[in-house]
């Protein structure tokens, strides 16, 4: 089975409306992970993939390719060793079979559990690349710019709020106009793709921020009666935002003080680099904290049933480590890639489970 046959269809981006999201930014280097690693010499007492729940299930020449197409990023030396097996694997066996790639994981990777920190729980999420309509001149509809990187920019430079920046006159010429409601999830999302009226695609990309901290919108929406506790689903606050468009949505978007300026690039119909540098494999891809996790990682995740409405079953499976965001933090939290589109917007947006990490560590 492994994730492919796990995931369905479901609610939307509950990431974009406050309970974390993976905004894809070029990170500060990450200090030495804190997370679980072991002593070369100890390794070999540690049990093998094997004894990882589900392991049976797991869909292992799916997680073979994923890891062969991203493991480059991984600088510690016995990763370095274990992607390159799998470089020679790729390169001698036609086809690579999955059997093969179950034997690549049991007997290069033992395993060891991650411990979630003192009071911060222990949380799986998710999120997507959105793709979102845009003009290059405003209208009625869409009348919220997309803004390019301030001038003089430099990062952890702390700007304006959201509700001054939007309040004043762009300070340049706008990339393009978008409807304010897609504009403020593609923000959280921190990347996505704009088609134009006139049927041209580009990739909005990630170029600077505002220095502030990101606030969810969806408990004090909850709070304040617009929306049901159970009910905060990314798909909820969008439609909400959209009937309320104008002083009375930007109100609540003001909460979220946060804000993202963008780049556009050609849109090459694949997937988004995450923070490692690499285009994110779908369903194969987490956010982790880099205080606790190094990319290139390779990780088993096991979650279990969700507390949203439409929440799915769970999600379990191989994934690699290479991507943060700004509310990822904590040994055991993972924002999880779903992939690209609406269809992965749907299912992102009702992620939110209880979850279990485990490092594949590399046999020296």
């Amino acid at each position: 089975m492994g994730l492919d046959l796990r995931l369905a269809l479901a609610g939307v981006l509950l990431l974009l409306a406050g309970c974390a999201t993976s905004t894809i930014e070029p990170p500060e280097p990450p200090e030495p992970p804190a997370g679980p690693v072991a002593p070369p010499a100890q390794v070999s007492t540690l049990p093998g993939p094997q004894s990882l729940p589900r392991w049976d299930d797991e869909d292992h020449l799916a997680a073979f390719q994923a890891y062969a197409e991203t493991c480059h990023v991984a600088r510690e030396a016995g990763a370095v060793r274990q992607c390159e097996r799998a470089q020679h694997i790729r390169r001698t066996s036609r086809p690579v079979t999955p059997s093969m790639a179950r034997a690549f994981f049991e007997a290069g990777f033992a395993v060891v559990e991650a411990r979630p920190a003192e009071g911060r729980s222990p949380l799986l999420t998710a999120y997507f690349a959105p793709e979102y309509e845009a003009r290059r001149n405003p209208d009625r509809v869409f009348d919220t710019p997309v803004l390019g990187r301030p001038a003089g920019w430099s990062r952890g430079q702390v700007l304006d709020e959201r509700s001054v920046i939007e309040a004043g006159p762009p300070p340049s010429p706008p990339l393009a106009w978008m409807r304010a409601e897609d504009l403020f999830f593609l923000q959280i999302q921190g990347s996505g793709y704009l088609t134009f009226e006139d049927g041209a695609q580009a990739r909005a990309a990630y170029a600077a921020d505002n220095g502030r901290t990101f606030v969810g919108i969806a408990r004090p929406m909850a709070e304040r009666g617009l929306l049901p506790a159970n009910g905060t689903s990314g798909e909820a606050i969008r439609g909400w935002l959209a009937a309320h468009r104008g002083p009375e949505a930007r109100a609540i978007t003001a909460l979220n003080p946060r804000y993202i300026y963008f780049a556009l690039d050609p849109d090459d119909g694949g997937h988004p680099a995450g923070a490692a540098g690499v285009p994110l494999p779908a369903r194969r891809a987490i956010a982790v904290d880099p205080a606790s996790w190094t990319y290139g990682d390779l990780v088993w995740i096991s979650a279990g049933a969700g507390n949203l409405v439409g929440a799915l079953h769970g999600y379990t499976g191989l994934v690699m480590a290479l991507d943060t965001g700004s509310a990822i933090r904590g040994p055991v939290r993972a924002d999880l890639y779903m992939g690209r589109g609406e269809a992965a917007g749907a299912e992102a947006g009702a992620v939110r489970h209880p979850l279990r990490m485990w490092r594949l560590i590399p046999h020296p």
